[in-house]
Formats: structure tokens, sequence, C-alpha cells
């Protein structure tokens, strides 16, 4: 048995770069017609983003949703500038909300759909300079389960992933070479995830084999948060 994404129209945020990318050139191997939008099509920090998305994004038809644009900006807790908290909070948690508020119409229209909301192990512990991503990702977690709930009896599954230490770009950009060596360490598999590692858990929370989970976060970390 394969999965098999033909005939299924596929929404990715954040889709042309690190995990999003993977996602997407993933689903579409797999027969997925898939539409992904990023910071160049959409501002997702718009204060009126959801009237931005309706004038400029075609939601009709859309049978997958993966809410996998973020940002982050590590600072100390007395250091944080409001601005990018805000700014954090529009991306991570407020942009998801309002996509999903349009995509799930033709989902309950359909009676299926799946919706995968990347999180982080952030959103499960933190350390230090994480208030503002860590408190992003533990809404995403809050808001997919409440989603799952009311969803549920209309056969639309709702879930997360929350990756470990992963080789993307954006890790690159905030973690230094030593901080990177020091969260490895701290990973019992002794390395970072590569970004189809993740793709490949959210191709199976979106096809049909995936048939009775929802509401989950599944954490994808190579042992990281059992250690």
């Amino acid at each position: 048995m394969n999965i098999d994404f033909s005939n299924k129209k596929i929404l990715v945020t954040g889709g042309t770069k690190g995990i999003g990318k993977s996602i997407s050139e993933l689903l579409v191997s797999l027969g997925g017609d898939v539409v992904s939008i990023n910071s160049k099509d959409c501002d997702f920090e718009k204060d009126d983003i959801a009237e931005f998305l309706k004038s400029n994004i075609d939601f009709d038809d859309v049978d997958i949703l993966i809410n996998n644009a973020g940002i982050n900006k590590i600072d100390y807790f007395e250091d944080i500038i409001e601005d990018d908290f805000d700014r954090i909070m529009k991306v991570n948690v407020k942009a998801p909300m309002v996509i999903s508020k349009y995509v799930i119409k033709n989902m309950v229209k359909n009676n299926w759909g799946r919706v995968v909301n990347i999180s982080s192990v952030w959103g499960t512990k933190s350390i230090d300079q994480r208030t503002s991503y860590t408190t992003s990702k533990y809404a995403i977690k809050g808001m997919t389960k409440t989603m799952a709930i009311e969803l549920a009896n209309k056969n639309i599954l709702v879930n997360s992933v929350s990756p470990g230490f992963t080789n993307t770009e954006l890790t690159s950009k905030i973690l230094s070479e030593k901080q990177k060596d020091n969260l490895i360490k701290k990973v019992p598999m002794d390395r970072m995830a590569e970004p189809s590692e993740i793709a490949n858990v959210v191709a199976f929370l979106c096809s049909d084999f995936n048939t009775y989970i929802t509401g989950q976060d599944i954490v994808v970390d190579g042992g990281f948060l059992i250690s």
C-alpha cells in the first residue's frame, strides 16, 4: 500500500524553505496538488490578515492544510521587545487560526479534511531566551486540540507535529555552531533531524492511512524529550 494524494488540493504555509519545502516536495511526489504560500505571497504579520487572505488567497477546494510558517527571535525575558513578541504571535498563532477558519469550510462541506500544525519541542519544554517562541508553540498545540474536538464528527482530523532540532536555515540563523553542537549532545540519536524526516510524519497524518488520530502532538526529536 502506498500513500497517494492524487485529487487532493494541499495548502502549505512557509513551503519554500526548510521543513515546509520538504513537506511540499514530498506531497507533490505523492501526487498532491500543492499550493505553497510564504512571506513573499502573504504578510503573516498584517493586523488585517483576515481581509488580506480573503482577497489574495484561493481557499476553495483545499483538502489538506499544513500550517508551517513560523518565525523566532531569541531574547532574555527582560529584554523582549513587545513588537517582536507581537510579530511572533501574529505569524505563529494568529495566521494559522485565520487560515484554518477559511480552509475548514470546504472540509466541512466535503466531510473530509486534514490539518497539521507545526509546533516544536519548545512547545513542550523550554530553555532560556525562548519565552516568545515557546509561548507561541504552546498556543498552537492548544488550538490544535480544540479544533480536533470541534471537527472530529465531520471527519476532519487535526494534529500537530513537534520537530526537535532540525537542520534548517532557521536553525543555522538562530544558533551558533557551538550552540548547535551542545544541543546535539542532548539528543540520544546524536544528530539533528533532516527536514525530510519531519515531512514523512506529516504525510502519514494527512493520508488516508490516518483514520483515527486527532488532537495529538507527534514529537519527532530523536529522543530529546525523554533523555
